[in-house]
């Protein structure tokens, strides 16, 4: 069930569509991209350098990590991939988050990133100072952030989990008795509950991008497309979820597009996953999940506008520059990595968790 605490004491951190910037995408003829591209590479050799790209980036910054001997994947993914290289720069292309988690893994590493102002509607929906003070007013409660917050955020939390892992993780906690304080993000945090029967407080926020997905709209979709697998993020509302064929991480979905015998899928998550999904299914077709109709408002339409925030041009002025670096107080550090290192050994288990957020 959900928590018995009033949420009239527990205010909505959800943002409203004010608050939401607007998305812009770097448009550039071939000419520009070629010549970008070649400066990257060049600069990402000079500099001992190398790029990480998460799956909701804009595909030609997906397409030069792969280039560049760099990763594409998902969050922690990217941060475990530079921890992993010989590198002394990780580019973190994706938002704040990620650069602070890459540090977090990598303290004696230079993190860079294309456009410091690439937030995410998660993190700034958990202050944390208000989460802080949350949490000492629930001693007895076990601390579990999803790995959309802020370094300061996790420093305060008991366990850090992925939409991957999250499910298993809560299971296994409540298997131990423990209740739980859940942030930020509301519907991963009901679909969680929902599969576990755990006794979780949810934290009030959303992902700016999968809120806006509709089930009305949706319902009518299926009806157009009758072949068509769902495959749905757990950010997304319940209504949506409750229609999916399948439900999972960014990594689980590219997965279940390739191995699924269905040639078309309806997709809901950021429309960014779709050039991975391509590659790694070509010749299936790819429908996005509505996020337009009769009760729509979409701010986001389908695409985060702090991942659109990353670009070839930002990117090329961040390695030229040494611009845009993360960087993350020693103390903070030493805290954080408690809830991550907590997550990667459980990980390590004979549960073996599917996939990343």
């Amino acid at each position: 069930m959900n928590a018995t605490f009033p949420l009239a004491e527990f205010p909505d951190y959800r943002m409203s569509p004010d608050q939401i910037p607007e998305t812009v995408c770097e448009i550039l003829d071939d000419v520009s991209r070629q010549k970008l591209k070649k400066k990257i590479k060049r600069l990402l050799i000079e500099q001992n350098a190398i790029m990480v790209a998460h799956y909701y980036t804009d595909p030609d910054l997906q397409l030069l990590a792969d280039e560049t001997g760099g990763y594409v994947s998902d969050s922690l993914d990217m941060a475990k991939y530079g921890n992993e290289s010989d590198s002394k720069t990780l580019v973190v292309c994706g938002v704040r988050f990620m650069g602070e988690t890459a540090k977090i893994l990598n303290p004696e590493k230079r993190i860079l990133m294309p456009d410091l102002d690439a937030e995410c509607s998660l993190d700034i929906g958990c202050p944390v100072d208000d989460f802080t003070a949350f949490c000492d007013e629930h001693p007895n409660h076990t601390v579990v952030v999803y790995a959309n917050t802020s370094a300061e955020v996790k420093a305060r939390a008991d366990w850090m989990v992925t939409s991957g892992s999250a499910v298993d993780v809560v299971r296994h906690l409540k298997e131990q008795g423990e209740k739980i304080i859940w942030a930020p993000d509301k519907f991963l945090g009901e679909y969680v509950q929902e599969q576990t029967g755990a006794e979780m407080i949810l934290w009030q926020g959303s992902c700016v991008v999968h809120e806006e997905f509709k089930a009305l709209e949706l319902q009518e979709l299926r009806k157009k497309h009758p072949n068509a697998k769902v495959l749905v993020h757990p950010e997304s509302p319940a209504q949506i979820i409750k229609q999916a064929d399948f439900v999972s991480s960014t990594t689980g979905i590219i997965n279940a597009a390739k191995e699924m015998d269905a040639m078309e899928f309806i997709v809901a998550t950021d429309n960014g996953i779709f050039h991975k999904m391509q590659q790694a299914a070509p010749g299936k077709l790819f429908i996005e999940a509505p996020t337009a109709g009769k009760s729509a408002t979409c701010k986001s339409c389908a695409h985060c506008p702090w991942m659109a925030m990353n670009s070839l041009t930002k990117l090329a002025h961040a390695l030229e520059n040494g611009a845009h670096e993360i960087f993350v107080d020693p103390d903070i550090i030493k805290k954080a990595i408690v809830p991550i290192n907590r997550l990667m050994d459980f990980s390590k288990s004979p549960q073996q968790l599917a996939g990343d957020a």
